[in-house]
């Protein structure tokens, strides 16, 4: 069993040569490369022999040879590029369900079970009916999760499946996870199959109202906003079988002659009304522009109304920072200052306010919140509302009660190893599980089983720059000029610590995927 490694490459040729093998697992690795059918087209089987190969949730690309093992051998390849490929003779009968569950059905009878009878064209089995053997046609749909908060995609399948359902009102059984792959980011490439309620009868297939609903939804980022599985994209909506003829492109009806003749006729009557109108608009304007000083347009905000973003009035804001007094502010940037402030539902917020120099325009700004708005991750601070009155431009964020990365960075623990430790030393095992953090969040430089003191004045009176010694540390940490030159220096620690501060950056591991971070 050598499932859950890390392991990558492709799979060795010896494996090839093992009569007396029953189980081989590699599922979830980052291989890569042609699956050997010679594993199993070397053995001979008895009666009673059995093999299980488990490949599941890699990145292997293609079939090396004849995809046909014999009945005592089990293969699972889902998760896989190659599954995608339909070409590939029999591939769809080891694909099978990407839930990682151990419990799949053989895989030479998967999707066997409803022989009696067959789909029309367009059409196929729904895998979880609740019915037996229930044809529908599916709407086929390429997804992305542009951030998620994991890298192992297994466990937290059913909490995806509910919260896609949930957003689109299906059931369960109607959302089917055909394929994933992670790519390059992480990012979590998917491909999903959307069936009709098996209540849709006769038609068995979403009706086009349904499916301009369901398209909308994707492409206009309609789900609730997640945290933990992270902004998304839509890759692609495909239309087949009896979804061939819609045509997203003509959903803007043309105009019919009456409503024509309506609207001149009607425009003729509003000029009228529009020049004394206009008159009247004209001696007010003036004395509007040095009556009111603030920008709001009550319009504006009509079409502003986002859903988790609140629209604060300058008189709420003030109220929340004690009239912006100096105690509140906790910090100061580019963009102006930040007030700790407590809303009047006890609620603590940090307040971004412009300074007068970084003031945008008003449909600059607006854009910019509608922005803020569609980013939901744990690792980004979300926006709770803004303020655009009284010539203001604020932003209301999520209190963070620890401050700043800067207040807790290890640094300073490593800066008097260098040279204020006497004598100075080199840790040379940086890294993210060797920094501690007490009780306070003081970070703290643990683990010196590596550590190796500096160089000692030599007898010339030169300090040696380096210290030469064997390759210690940990891969994705190391030093590549200690690595290749064996020679240890304090800039070894320092690129170390660097490789913490992009994992803190990125959420990314040293090697991520069999690739290094720093690249």
């Amino acid at each position: 069993d050598l499932s859950y490694n890390q392991l990558n490459g492709s799979i060795p040729g010896s494996f090839s040569g093992l009569p007396s093998l029953q189980t081989l697992s590699l599922q979830n690795n980052f291989l890569t490369g042609p699956v050997p059918t010679n594993i199993w087209q070397n053995m001979s089987f008895d009666a009673s022999a059995k093999l299980n190969i488990d490949l599941r949730n890699n990145a292997f690309s293609s079939i090396e040879g004849n995809l046909n093992p014999p009945v005592n051998v089990t293969l699972r390849l889902g998760g896989n590029p190659v599954c995608r490929n339909a070409n590939s003779l029999n591939i769809s009968l080891f694909c099978g369900s990407e839930s990682g569950e151990d419990d799949m059905p053989n895989s030479n009878s998967s999707k066997m079970e409803c022989t009696s009878q067959s789909c029309p064209m367009g059409y196929e089995y729904i895998p979880a009916s609740p019915v037996p053997c229930f044809c529908a046609a599916p709407l086929r749909i390429g997804y992305r999760l542009k951030s998620p908060s994991f890298s192992y995609f297994p466990p937290y399948i059913r909490p995806f499946e509910v919260y896609l359902t949930s957003s689109l009102n299906f059931s369960l059984y109607q959302l089917y996870i055909d394929s994933y792959v992670w790519d390059k980011g992480p990012r979590l490439r998917m491909y999903l199959k959307l069936f009709p309620s098996v209540n849709s009868t006769p038609f068995n297939s979403f009706n086009e109202s349904e499916v301009r609903r369901i398209r909308d939804i994707y492409a206009s980022w309609s789900f609730k906003g997640s945290d933990f599985f992270g902004p998304y994209e839509l890759l692609n909506f495909t239309l087949l079988g009896p979804y061939a003829n819609i045509d997203f492109g003509s959903e803007n009806k043309g105009i019919s002659t009456g409503m024509v003749v309506a609207v001149v006729v009607g425009g003729v009557a509003c000029a009228v009304a529009t020049s004394v109108i206009i008159t009247i608009l004209m001696k007010r304007r003036y004395a509007r522009h040095h009556r009111a000083v603030s920008r709001k347009r009550s319009s504006t905000k009509a079409s502003m109304k986002i859903e988790g973003v609140r629209d604060f009035t300058f008189k709420e804001v003030a109220l929340a920072t004690d009239n912006f007094n100096s105690s509140t502010q906790v910090g100061q940037g580019g963009y102006g200052k930040v007030y700790k402030g407590t809303l009047s539902d006890k609620t603590v917020v940090a307040i971004k306010r412009a300074e007068e120099g970084s003031l945008q325009g008003q449909k600059e700004f607006l854009t910019e919140i509608k922005l803020l708005s569609r980013l939901h991750h744990r690792n980004l601070v979300s926006l709770v509302g803004y303020c655009d009155e009284e010539g203001e431009q604020m932003l209301v964020y999520e209190f963070m009660p620890n401050g700043t990365l800067r207040d807790w960075l290890s640094a300073k623990g490593i800066l008097y190893l260098h040279t204020e430790a006497n004598p100075p030393v080199f840790h040379r095992d940086i890294k993210a599980t060797n920094i501690l953090l007490d009780s306070n969040l003081n970070a703290k430089v643990s683990d010196f089983g590596l550590s190796r003191l500096a160089p000692v004045l030599e007898e010339d009176g030169t300090v040696p720059d380096h210290v030469s010694t064997v390759v210690r540390g940990t891969p994705g940490y190391l030093d590549p000029e200690y690595f290749l030159t064996h020679k240890l220096t304090d800039k070894s620690d320092v690129y170390s610590l660097g490789v913490v501060f992009l994992e803190l950056l990125t959420g990314m591991h040293p090697i991520w995927h069999g690739k290094n971070i720093v690249r």
